[in-house]
């Protein structure tokens, strides 16, 4: 069953689902494009990782029990013994547990030089709340446009901060930022809404290359029927993040008119 919204489906934003999906689209581009690119240029898969105590979470400290010794004055022979005071009822309190975060992202790479001519981002939401997955991404951002190599950049999530740009006031559900590294620091941003369908975008390559044309539209719809996202999303459910007022009304009336809510 297809995806019943015309572009991006706010349900796969979700963190119940977007992990997955995540992978499954960086996965599917590559395989799209290797056969585009081929002999000169491979597409090859890469994973950052970094280690978060989570940035959210609050660490909650319980003062120490002291042990008071109760010493009685007595003509007796008897030792005195440590009498521990009963202690109150414990709280329960929250843990920032160190987790191990994965980020796959792509490099389009020269097969002879192994010169990567290329980078594709797709954001996740650790890169777009304060942390150190920003500030990791953002580091590798800053180093990628002081650079010689391509920078594509998918940001398919509502929530959280939008990477640092000048968009002249333009806001935008979603973003794809395609910067050439000759026309920096000008950039091309394809800035698109809910309701509509994700834009077609050219890969930069070098200069004598025609770039091909990813159509990331196809290539959700093709992942959500493959992975049968239909079975798994329950759209009698607000999705996550939670949408605006109108954005809402018009999502509940386009999935009751498909029988899905």
């Amino acid at each position: 069953m297809p995806s019943p919204f015309p572009g991006m489906n706010p349900y796969l934003e979700s963190p119940l689902f977007w992990s997955g999906f995540h992978h499954l689209l960086i996965s599917t581009i590559a395989f799209s494009l290797s056969p585009q690119l081929r002999p000169k240029y491979l597409v090859a898969v890469e994973v950052r990782t970094y280690e978060t105590s989570g940035e959210d979470s609050l660490l909650v400290g319980l003062p120490d029990v002291t042990i008071k010794a109760a010493q009685t004055a007595s003509k007796s022979t008897k030792t005195n013994v440590a009498v521990a005071t009963p202690a109150t009822k414990p709280l329960t309190v929250n843990l920032p547990i160190p987790e191990t975060i994965k980020e796959g992202y792509l490099e389009i790479r020269d097969v002879k030089t192994k010169q990567v001519i290329t980078a594709i981002e797709l954001l996740s939401p650790t890169n777009k709340r304060a942390g150190k997955g920003r500030e990791k991404y953002l580091q590798k951002r800053q180093r990628i446009l002081g650079s010689s190599t391509h920078l594509v950049e998918i940001d398919l999530l509502r929530g959280g901060e939008a990477m640092p740009m000048d968009t002249n006031g333009i806001k935008s559900d979603y973003r794809i930022l395609v910067s050439k590294e000759n026309r920096r620091p000008q950039a091309d941003l394809y800035a698109f809404n809910l309701r509509e369908t994700i834009p077609e975008f050219p890969l930069p390559l070098r200069r004598e290359d025609s770039e091909p044309v990813i159509n990331l539209q196809a290539l959700i719809n093709q992942i959500y029927d493959q992975a049968s996202f239909d079975l798994q999303i329950d759209y009698s459910q607000p999705p996550i993040p939670k949408l605006t007022e109108t954005e809402r009304t018009w999502a509940d009336d386009l999935l009751q008119q498909l029988g899905l809510k």
